[in-house]
């Protein structure tokens, strides 16, 4: 049996997803962004306090992918969509941003992610999302997420067509 639900617990479930998926990351990115674990317990902590809500891609009892969306007033945001290394192509990141795009509250929906990370861009176009220019990434990193400087200097944003 396949589902996805809100991830209420789960925490080390989570961080066990994102940390495996994100080791695409290494080598990738800015070398002085990449750290191991790529996301920590504290850090998760802190998004779900933020208002992060997670929810799985669960089969057969095991957590096989995440996918995070974060309501911030007038817009709506994607914080994470992983899916564990092993299980990638099976269409199980895109049944989750699907659902979260299916749930979203606010009018218009962001993602951010790394300008280097082409792969994650060509996932999120496909389904619907358009880069906006350099001025607009800028000026939304800043008013809707707490990234350092040098992060925004090495990401992109993402708007969703439909929003």
């Amino acid at each position: 049996m396949i589902r996805i639900v809100e991830l209420l617990s789960h925490k080390s479930a989570i961080l066990e997803v994102i940390n495996d998926a994100a080791g695409v990351y290494k080598g990738v990115i800015p070398g002085d962004r990449w750290k191991e674990p790529y996301m920590s317990a504290k850090e998760l902590a802190e998004e779900v306090e933020t208002g992060v809500r997670f929810y799985g891609w669960i089969k057969e009892g095991a957590l096989l992918g995440v996918a995070g969306i974060q309501h911030c007033g007038d817009v709506d945001l994607i914080r994470h969509c992983y899916v564990f290394t092993d299980c990638q192509g099976q269409g199980i990141g895109s049944a989750l941003l699907r659902y979260l795009l299916n749930h979203a509250r606010a009018p218009e929906v962001l993602v951010g992610t790394w300008e280097d990370a082409t792969w994650a861009i060509r996932f999120y176009e496909r389904h619907g999302f358009e880069p906006v220019s350099r001025e607009e990434k800028d000026r939304l990193l800043y008013r809707y997420w707490t990234i350092s400087e040098r992060q925004i200097e090495t990401s992109v944003v993402l708007r969703h067509k439909g929003s």
